[in-house]
């Protein structure tokens, strides 16, 4: 926990039953070595499939190679341009970007943090090939409205769903209304293994085999090369451990969904501005961000006092390096540039215990009331 009062994170808190179910099934598969797209992969990859209501699930090395061995699956790759959304993780642009593709990357709302499907609606050309919306922080995008906005423009639609397992958008959960819905399971994830994972989820049988391929060299069978595929596979282990939590997600998702109410109230009179969310079903709390023009102070204010707060994502993607001369926008995303200097996340897991929300809490008005809010 690193001596916070506040931690970000509590792994011990991810594994109950660890000694009597999952131990015992991880030492089984090292002495079976059934180490690479075993049975426990399969198992876990049907279990999944489930719970999204999604046609079938592929698992796959990690969140990165999600997005990038769909975008691949579906054609997208040099002279195409792929329209998504500025203030993201890397992995969104960069996956375009490694299929060959030109990532155009639009402002945000101001409101709840998500694509402005209004200038993505403007960003569409000639060489537009797909949408890549992004559920950020765990809040769900209108897959209604992006749906609608793919079909009046023949555009291929994808989902980075890596902050937001289990959110709804409308009746279904986010993943199994578009093309491809992309999964990340990193250590920090709400579903989160012990170490790199992920997964690509599909609402049809078009790409899945394809993808089967893609993620192991290409092969159809052994030596039997099909295509250029990759190495990206999620391992046995990966998948006893998130089969092993699975089970609890609803609940955990329910727990954070709390405790962000508990923030919302107990910070609701303080200058601050949350993320906007129409209906809980809606939103995981995979982060819970707040906005205040005094975020570095504020910040550093928080550590000092044991609350280890963080920043997610300091520099919009149009602005790293990387991405120059790689990328383009249209219209400059002045809203991801604000909320990039301005939005800092409270710490939010749930294992985490009132007493800790006090501290978070009773440290952030703390700071409004003293001369450092003032």
């Amino acid at each position: 926990m690193g001596g916070w009062r506040v931690p970000r994170y509590d792994y011990p808190g991810q594994y109950p039953g660890l000694a009597g179910s999952l131990l015992p099934q991880i030492e089984r598969l090292l002495l079976d070595g059934d180490y690479i797209l075993g049975d426990a992969v399969s198992r876990f990859e049907r279990d999944l499939a489930d719970f999204l209501g999604a046609h079938a699930v592929v698992g796959v090395g990690s969140g990165t190679d999600a997005l990038t061995l769909a975008l691949d699956a579906l054609g997208i790759g040099p002279g195409d341009e792929v329209i998504t959304v500025a203030n993201s993780f890397y992995s969104t642009a960069s996956a375009v970007a490694r299929v060959g593709a030109t990532p155009v990357l639009v402002d945000c709302r101001a409101d709840n943090y998500l694509i402005d499907l209004d200038a993505a609606a403007a960003a569409v050309g000639p060489r537009t090939k797909a949408l890549l919306v992004v559920h950020l922080y765990g809040q769900a995008v209108d897959m209604a409205a992006a749906g609608e906005l793919a079909r009046r423009h023949g555009l291929l639609l994808v989902e980075d769903c890596a902050q937001a397992i289990g959110a709804h958008s409308g009746a279904s959960r986010v993943g199994t209304d578009s093309d491809a819905g992309c999964w990340s399971f990193a250590p920090s994830k709400n579903l989160a293994a012990a170490g790199d994972g992920g997964a690509i989820s599909l609402r049809d049988d078009r790409h899945s085999e394809q993808l089967r391929m893609l993620r192991h060299f290409g092969q159809a069978a052994q030596n039997d090369h099909r295509m250029l595929g990759y190495n990206s596979r999620l391992d046995s282990i990966q998948a006893l451990v998130l089969a092993h939590k699975l089970p609890h997600l609803e609940d955990w998702n329910r727990q954070r969904s709390q405790v962000a109410h508990q923030y919302r109230t107990m910070l609701g009179d303080l200058p601050l501005r949350f993320q906007q969310c129409h209906d809980d079903k809606e939103h995981v709390y995979h982060l819970f961000q707040i906005e205040t023009e005094r975020r570095d102070q504020l910040m550093a204010h928080l550590r000092a006092d044991g609350v280890d707060a963080v920043v997610r994502y300091p520099v919009p993607l149009h602005l790293q390096p990387a991405f120059q001369g790689v990328a383009r926008t249209g219209q400059r995303p002045e809203v991801s540039e604000r909320l990039a200097q301005q939005t800092l996340c409270l710490p939010l897991f749930p294992s985490i215990t009132q007493e800790q929300i006090d501290l978070a809490c009773g440290s952030v008005t703390r700071f409004f009331e003293t001369a450092h809010g003032a």
